[in-house]
This record gives structure tokens, sequence and C-alpha cells, in this order.
């Protein structure tokens, strides 16, 4: 199994987070403030066994739960980071992480974070790639302002972060990425072209970046899950408002992420059945075309 190979094999350099509210050595900080919060109960990284996670998207849904699965079993050092400053930190208190406030759509965010990271831990074993924005409404009304910053958040921020943490993993010759996609990227969703296009260009991207890291040692886990109940609908400005499919718990969704890390899982759904439109849509285009036009 990867994750008992990994805490077999790795071992933590003998340097450690800076305690107190605010790191004694930031990393950096922009207009909007990103930079270091740490929490003064992290376990010892001098552990040999501690494996490290990062989880962006880290403040609330996905994230958050990812953060409190990972916490809650053990063995792992989390860095987290959010858009929130204040949520995040209360998940850093709740799991016992690091935390770095960011907004990855702010330029050299993903560089700043994985800078602070490197620096601070020396490693990164599982970067689990949760953060995501939507928007919902008739394409043809779409501010291009939030074109811009779907694609920042959903591709070009995760895109940017693996190829920062992908060299190192390779070199250890073990690790994960867990890119958190969306089934909107499977079969396009009306009122979500944008959002569609881009958890589908990260779907591609997982699996092309598969064929090139086999045998590497390095894994690459496409987390697609359906609708979830998280703020997500609400900042997206529109609330979900159908009856089926019913939204799963996030708490739902990061058991999935420990399935991916775990089994070493390259594709799950959540929930499973949503597994058969994406077979359809690929086997039978049309039909599933037909269907999707009639029951929406």
């Amino acid at each position: 199994m990867w994750l008992h190979r990994l805490q077999r094999t790795t071992t933590v350099p003998h340097n450690s987070f800076h305690s107190g509210s605010e790191a004694t050595a930031p990393v950096g900080t922009t207009a909007a403030g990103t930079g270091p919060d740490t929490h003064p109960h992290l376990v010892d990284i001098s552990a040999p066994r501690a494996s490290v996670a990062l989880v962006t998207g880290a403040s609330s849904g996905i994230g958050a739960a990812v953060a409190r699965r990972l916490a809650a079993e053990g063995n792992w050092h989390l860095v987290l980071n959010g858009r929130d400053r204040t949520r995040l930190r209360d998940v850093a208190h709740d799991t016992s992480a690091a935390a770095f406030p960011a907004d990855l759509a702010e330029p050299g965010a993903d560089r700043r974070l994985a800078e602070y990271v490197l620096d601070s831990v020396g490693r990164v074993d599982l970067l689990v790639a949760g953060a995501g924005v939507g928007w919902s409404g008739p394409y043809n009304t779409m501010p291009p302002q939030a074109i811009d910053e779907v694609f920042s958040v959903d591709v070009l921020a995760p895109v940017r972060l693996v190829r920062l943490l992908l060299p190192g993993m390779v070199s250890q010759g073990t690790g994960r990425v867990v890119l958190i996609g969306s089934v909107a990227g499977s079969l396009g969703v009306r009122g979500e072209a944008v959002y569609s296009a881009a958890k589908a260009a990260l779907g591609t991207f997982a699996e092309a970046l598969r064929y090139e890291l086999r045998g590497t040692g390095v894994g690459i886990s496409h987390v697609v899950p359906g609708v979830v109940d998280t703020p997500f609908f609400e900042r997206r400005g529109t609330p979900y408002a159908r009856a089926r499919p019913r939204p799963v718990p996030a708490e739902r969704v990061a058991d999935a992420v420990w399935q991916a890390v775990t089994r070493n899982r390259d594709e799950v759904y959540v929930p499973g059945w949503l597994r058969l439109p994406a077979r359809l849509h690929g086997a039978a285009p049309s039909l599933y075309r037909r269907l999707a036009a009639r029951f929406g």
C-alpha cells in the first residue's frame, strides 16, 4: 500500500514550524495579506513516521473535511491553505496544522505557498488540491473577470502547484497528488459552461500526468464529486435548487480522498453511481445528450 510504503521509507528533516499566531519569518505577503499562520501545538516534525500533506481550499467545505479526515488518521503533518483567514485558522486549530492563508487567484500565491511548505518542512508527500470557485448563470452574461477567476483557481493554481511540488516527490520516489474535480467536468452542466470546462481540463491533466509518472512511485488521483453540501453554491451566485441528486456531505468526499490515498485509486466518483452517466456519455454521447436535454 502506497501510504504504508511512504511512512516506512521517508523521514522528516529536523527543522520545525514557527510557533505563535504568525510565523516569525514569513515567506512573503501580498496586497491581500497572504502569509503563514501557525498553530503552537503542531506535532514534532522530527517524528520518523510522519508524512506531510498540503491541502488547499481548507478553510471550508471539502478541503476542511479532508484536513479533519487526515488529522483523525494520525501520522500526518498538515499545512492548510484557504482564502478566509479566520475560518482557516479555526480548521488549523482543530487539526493541529500550520495555516497559510492565500487566495490562489493572486499572482504568485502558489509559488509562495510551495516555498513556505518546502522551506518549513522540506517536502510534501501528499497534495490535495481542493481549492475551487464556480459561477452559475447564462454564459453570455458572465463577467470576464469571473471567467479569469474560475480558470485561475480551478486550473492554473493546481497545475502550477503540482509543477512546483512534483520534482520533490519524484526525487524521493513516493508521493500522491489528489485533484478534486467535479462531475460537471465529466458531463457538462447547463449554466456552468466555464466551470465545466475548467474541471474537464483538470481531469484531462490528471490523466495525462498519470501516464507520465508511471514507474516513478508518484500517483495521481482524480476525485469527482457530484453535488456536495458546502457553501460553494451560495458563493457561485445561485443556490442548488434541484430535488435530485441530493447533496452529499463534504465528509463523504473526504472519505473518497482517503480511499484514493490508501488504495492508490486513480479515479473515484462521489457518489459512486455517477460513474454510470459518465460512462454513458463516453460510450453513447448522442443518447446521453438526448437524455440530458429531456431530464436536465
